[in-house]
Order: C-alpha cells, then structure tokens, then sequence
C-alpha cells in the first residue's frame, strides 16, 4: 500500500509521465534506430489523445505542441550525437526561444510525426526546424524554429567534428527575420530597465 502513496504522491508533485516519455524517446531512438548525420531529418511519431486535448475535446492544445517539440529535440540530439559532443565539453543545451506556427489543427485520436532538421548555427546555438505532419494526409499542421542556446561551449567548434556539417548553410530567410524580431525585443526590455 506504500508504494502506492509514493506513487500518487509522486504523481501530484511531479509530471512522471514527462520523465517516462523522455527516457522512452531516447532509449528507443538508440536502440531501435540508426545513428543520424546531424543535417539529417529526424523523426519521431505521436498520437493526439485524450490527454492532449483543449477545453472542447476536439484536438491538440498548444501547450501540447510545446511538450511534443521537446521530445523531438531529445530523440534529435540522441540520434545524432550531437549532445554527446556537447557533454564532453562540459556543456549544456536550453531552449533560447521558439516560434509555432499554427496552420490546422491536429484532431483528437489523429496519428502525426514530427520532423526534426538542423538548419542552422551560430557560436552560442543551433537552430532547428520541426513540422508536425498528420499521417493520414500528410499536411503540414504547424511549423516550429527552435533556437537551442549551448552553454559553456563553442557551437562551431562541436559542429567541426560532424564532417556533414564542414561548411554552413546559409541562414534561411525566415530564420533571420525571426532573429532580428528577438533581438529588437532584447533591445526593448534593456532599455525599459
């Protein structure tokens, strides 16, 4: 019966199934699938449950795009190696900012993927673009740029050791307009300071 409580209690004060899932994502992306280039897609696929859903129960709420993003970066960084060469510098890596854009909704018990390309990088972060797909008529229903900020190491220098990333791409076009907007929102909060 104890282990029960611990296990509600567990429940109440943390998200276990958050923790679950990350350990699934990762343990079966290396195990079950083969090493990536890190310029290459990855994937991972999903199911819009009861579980995911907004106030009228019809399909997934945008928090829930946020959280599924989040596993995708996981499985990305494990298939790829790429937090691994973080790590060996003693680095780490966290979410800087991302941008969704909605373009239909994903309706309840609908199966999706969700596709994980580098498309970017700088000194200081790597840029990924993911695309949530529905598998029953593979539309594109939303679009995330995710700036991953690497910490206490430089990101061109870990990118040297993937021979697929010897030369950059150049920077896509709405990455640079969606840097620009944040850097202006930097500059505004520094001088309302």
């Amino acid at each position: 019966m104890s282990f029960l409580v611990i296990l509600l209690i567990l429940y109440i004060i943390w998200d276990v199934n958050y923790f679950i899932r990350c350990v699934f994502t990762v343990l079966a992306g290396r195990l079950f699938q083969s090493k990536r280039k890190v310029t290459d897609t990855t994937t991972i696929y999903g199911l819009c449950t009861s579980q995911d859903v907004d106030i009228f129960i019809r399909h997934m709420n945008n928090a829930r795009y946020l959280r599924e993003l989040d596993f995708a970066r996981f499985h990305f960084y494990a298939l790829t190696g790429l937090y691994e060469q973080v790590r060996e510098r003693k680095g780490g890596a966290v979410q800087g900012a991302s941008s969704v854009r909605y373009r239909r909704t994903i309706p309840i018990f609908h199966p999706y993927k969700i596709q994980t390309k580098l498309i970017w990088w700088d000194e200081k972060a790597i840029y990924l673009e993911q695309s949530f797909v529905t598998l029953s008529d593979g539309f594109v229903r939303a679009v995330a740029l995710s700036k991953q900020c690497i910490t206490n190491c430089d990101v061109t220098e870990i990118m040297k050791t993937f021979p697929e990333a010897a030369t950059r791409p150049e920077m896509p076009a709405e990455l640079k307009l969606w840097l620009d907007a944040i850097e202006l929102s930097s500059q505004k909060l520094r001088k309302d300071k």
